[in-house]
């Protein structure tokens, strides 16, 4: 497998997953990531930290991202050929740590069979992983003049996504044996509009590990963040809260709305911690999941605030504790929510948002725990969606 990380983060727990249930059936993985480190033991790190900084400055210099690293990624290659993989599974690529133009240039010239799980939207796009708030779908013929130049990826002063559209799809599509995995059906109807439409593709959802998250005694976090049982717990967990973020803005309009016997929990790194205001409670982001399961187990409903998701783990996580959840209605976020596992509202109303807190206090909690764990038990289930995985290798 190759990923931008290992071990850490959403997608890099993901490869780690697929490794460790290969391993209990006798097969053999190797995990190669570019950024932070991985305790996983057959592993390769891809540059050197140097080569990672100096993809990250020439990629908003010149406003191409993918086409540094090339003695970091020649030693992959080396790598690869040593271990002779049966198949070459992708995960995300972009995070500036491969040469894609030399890596393609392999793949294609090999030809062992690939598989491509897209967590986001880059794979087809000249630059972007998400569009959807900006509402640009070039993408469905050919990139250009791009309106989220200095987003991530950024770019400082060019726009490139056209050159790197055309050379994306150059790439991409010269692999004969590729099969496409997407994380949800939202996101398997965007690919079948792209340069990929004539590509396998098959919808595998991320999975949540249902006996860690599972409804649990809470203690533990109670006196650890001196949290407060008394009162209606809103729980709201991302890796990252800024000011010029949807969620942040949105954050701070729901604080206003709800009453005097309820409290929000904010989880992830806060840009602005003296603007929370009085009855937002924050926690540092929290790596441990048997904490997190702790947390969602405490909490009455978890509220999801982002508009660009093409999966939403900490949505299923949160149902597997037992604790229903409020999505907007947007990308995939409705297919998390199963009947009677909380609600969808209006993307960004935020009106809409407290009402929906306000009829699951009403109902409590236990009027939804069993459809929200039975729903993930179907539909996220570890083993079931990596075994999903495994059986697209072995066809």
């Amino acid at each position: 497998m190759i990923n931008s990380v290992s071990g850490y983060g959403s997608t890099g727990t993901i490869c780690e997953d697929i490794a460790f249930v290969l391993e209990r059936e006798g097969h053999e993985c190797f995990i190669a990531y570019g950024q932070a480190t991985t305790n996983y033991k057959k592993s390769f790190k891809i540059g050197t930290i140097l080569e990672n900084h100096l993809h990250n400055l020439g990629s908003r210099i010149f406003g191409k991202q993918g086409y540094f690293t090339t003695n970091g990624t020649k030693k992959l290659l080396n790598y690869i050929d040593s271990i002779n993989p049966d198949i070459i599974h992708l995960h995300n690529l972009h995070g500036n740590y491969l040469n894609l133009p030399i890596l393609f240039a392999y793949l294609i010239k090999r030809n062992k069979p690939v598989v491509w799980t897209f967590h986001d939207c880059w794979a087809f796009t000249g630059k972007c992983a998400h569009y959807t708030d900006v509402a640009c779908y070039k993408w469905q013929s050919h990139c250009s003049q791009c309106p989220q130049t200095k987003k991530y990826p950024a770019s400082l002063f060019l726009d490139r996504s056209k050159l790197m559209f055309s050379d994306k799809k150059e790439w991409f599509t010269s692999i004969e044996n590729l099969t496409v995995i997407t994380v949800s059906k939202w996101l398997e109807s965007q690919v079948k509009k792209s340069f990929f439409k004539e590509r396998t593709i098959k919808t595998i959802y991320n999975w949540v590990d249902v006996e860690i998250f599972k409804q649990i005694d809470s203690k533990e976090v109670i006196v650890e963040y001196g949290l407060n049982p008394k009162k209606f717990t809103i729980l709201l967990v991302s890796a990252h809260w800024s000011e010029n973020d949807v969620k942040w803005i949105d954050l701070l309009a729901l604080s206003k709305l709800i009453s005097d016997d309820m409290q929000i929990i904010v989880v992830g790194h806060v840009e602005s911690k003296s603007k929370l205001p009085e009855n937002i409670f924050h926690i540092n982001y929290i790596n441990s999941k048997i904490k997190l399961a702790q947390l969602y187990s405490f909490s009455d409903v978890y509220v999801h605030l982002s508009t660009e998701d093409t999966f939403g783990k900490v949505i299923a996580e949160a149902l597997s504790c037992g604790t229903p959840a409020i999505v907007y209605d947007v990308t995939a976020c409705p297919e998390i929510i199963g009947e009677g596992c909380g609600y969808v509202v209006e993307k960004r109303n935020v009106n809409q948002m407290a009402s929906a807190i306000n009829t699951i206090k009403k109902n409590s909690k236990t009027f939804y725990s069993a459809n929200c764990r039975n729903f993930v038990i179907e539909n996220f289930n570890i083993y079931s969606n990596i075994n999903a995985t495994i059986d697209i290798y072995k066809s």
